[in-house]
């Protein structure tokens, strides 16, 4: 599995995660066991995990910072696994250039997402990355 497709796989997981208020450990297994071939995405899949494991408080709050008047809870569930996902991977997944993380999630949103859920993105991953690195 290519990682553009594991990680279509992964924002798939987080949506049903988010959906289902669930974020543990059985429920990753549960999804992976049913839909990924986890054989040739383990890393990526862990390493992802772990991130919005241990760090989804940290993670929302800097979207939420990011989002202006907006709230999470009122956010597209599609539109927050994309930014959940690519957040995770901007702060906490070194090797993959963070040009290369806003690209994918704003590819996820113009397939997944509403008309407007590309630019929405784009935008807030633009902020969260300005944010964090002081730009």
């Amino acid at each position: 599995m290519r990682r553009k497709d594991a990680r279509e796989s992964f924002m798939q997981m987080l949506f049903e995660m988010e959906m289902q208020k669930d974020y543990s450990r059985d429920k990753m297994d549960q999804f992976l066991n049913e839909h990924v071939d986890e054989a040739k995405t383990p890393d990526y899949f862990e390493m992802l995990f772990k991130a919005i494991d241990e760090h989804l408080a940290e993670i929302d709050e800097k979207l939420q910072k990011a989002s202006s008047n907006w709230t999470l809870d009122r956010f597209n569930k599609v539109d927050l696994a994309i930014l959940r996902l690519a957040a995770a991977e901007l702060f906490y997944c070194e090797q993959i250039p963070d040009a290369v993380s806003i690209n994918e999630a704003v590819e996820l949103a113009k397939k997944y997402g509403t008309d407007d859920s590309a630019r929405f993105i784009n935008g807030v991953l633009g902020k969260v990355y300005r944010n964090d690195s002081g730009l």
